[in-house]
């Protein structure tokens, strides 16, 4: 055989191994948020991983989604016309999980890698059903030029919540302009103290009972106010508690990682110290809120196995390295945990620790509350913003919201 025919075979062979393959690619549709995550994941497709998803043979088609992005996916999947791959809040998981529409994750190695908090969390029925992107948790951070102008320590991961009250009414009797802490109305903030004593926004039956640890933190989380260490947020015309310390009205803000970026922009020559939320003095615990979305693959989509190779690589130790460097989001894989990226000295890198210590440090939640969703959280943000006000005391406001619960779990 010549060498031109033999070049000739070899081409059209290269050709048609070429083409099979092209012809075995498996399309795989990706819906997430709009905004600014929209970057964060054509970075991930284009840059970071184009080379392992061509290997897998995938093609990944991108269409993220404005506005409210939990209708969008209900109606989508109701309407049979959701993406193969989409992004499930933890806040409405439940309404995902419950039906069946989301696919199992049969992968034991994936899911051993992810911290054990965030696999509880999209646990349902003993089936883990989306993998866990990243995280937030609760931290507490704080303005140092305050305490340092006020003569007062830093917070630390020492204090309790006698130490820490006592340091922000220093902070706020000693400066004309600033107050201890921001206040809001939100159990978002306030579940951090409830869980530190031990209380469960679920007992054994299922049930919702606000008894005297429960009491015990609501007492002293709306007592701040009246103790000299804080302020009601709406007071000094601030919604939430990161705009009050970037305003540089309060010296403290209780805020996820997200308050990072924040401070940037409104607040870029303020020196910030973050720890983590302080200790229940009686139990000697912590509590915290596990804030996370998650991977998951459409239980009736037709590509689930390239779906769920795609997940796999999207929640990678390289894909998490690569976003944690970019500074936009914590990793939800343990052998992160001790990454010299979260090692760092640096304001950002100490708020990021700290904030990824929150998620297994003390008695940690999901903001997840079953089939009720965002009508659970009513009766306590109605019993917070009563007392908060000043319309209600602790007894009847708490009285009052248990019996909305009673009413709410009758059934």
């Amino acid at each position: 055989m010549s060498k031109s025919i033999q070049g000739k075979l070899l081409l059209a062979t290269a050709f048609a191994v070429g083409m099979a393959a092209f012809a075995q690619a498996q399309t795989v549709r990706v819906s997430g948020f709009g905004g600014s995550d929209p970057a964060v994941v054509n970075g991930l497709l284009n840059d970071v991983l184009a080379d392992e998803i061509a290997a897998l043979g995938i093609e990944v088609e991108y269409a993220p989604t404005e506005g409210d992005y939990s209708q969008f996916i209900l109606n989508a999947l109701s309407a049979g016309t959701a993406p193969d791959l989409f992004y499930t809040d933890i806040f409405w998981s439940r309404s995902i999980f419950e039906p069946g529409q989301a696919a199992p994750v049969n992968n034991p190695e994936l899911a051993g890698a992810l911290l054990p908090s965030l696999v509880d969390a999209f646990t349902y029925e003993g089936q883990l059903y989306a993998v866990a992107k990243d995280f937030n948790t609760l931290a507490v951070h704080f303005d140092k030029d305050a305490f340092d102008d006020a003569g007062v320590a830093y917070l630390d991961e020492n204090d309790t919540w006698d130490s820490f009250q006592e340091k922000l009414a220093t902070v706020q009797s000693s400066l004309e302009d600033t107050y201890g802490v921001c206040v809001v109305p939100d159990y978002a903030r306030f579940a951090a103290f409830a869980l530190a004593t031990g209380w469960q926004p679920f007992n054994a039956e299922g049930k919702t009972v606000l008894d005297e640890d429960f009491q015990r933190a609501f007492s002293f989380y709306t007592g701040l106010v009246d103790a000299g260490a804080g302020v009601l947020a709406a007071d000094i015309g601030e919604g939430w508690t990161g705009g009050c310390l970037g305003s540089g009205k309060a010296a403290v803000a209780m805020e996820g990682a997200w308050i990072i970026g924040f401070l940037k922009d409104a607040a870029p020559s303020m020196e910030y110290g973050t720890t983590l939320v302080p200790s229940d003095p009686e139990t000697g615990d912590r509590g915290n809120l596990i804030f996370t979305v998650g991977w998951t693959v459409n239980a009736n989509s037709d590509v689930k196995d390239a779906a769920a190779k795609l997940v796999g690589l999207l929640t990678s130790e390289k894909a998490q390295q690569w976003v944690l460097e970019q500074g936009l989001a914590l990793p939800s894989r343990t052998a992160l945990a001790d990454n010299p990226f979260l090692m760092g000295d640096n304001k950002e890198q100490i708020a990021n620790r700290m904030v990824f210590r929150g998620a297994s440090d003390g008695n940690v939640e999901p903001y997840f509350f079953g089939d009720l969703g965002g009508a659970w959280l009513e009766p306590i943000n109605s019993a917070l913003n009563a007392v908060l006000l000043g319309e209600s005391d602790v007894e009847t406001a708490l009285s009052e919201a248990q019996a909305q619960y009673d009413a709410l779990q009758a059934n």
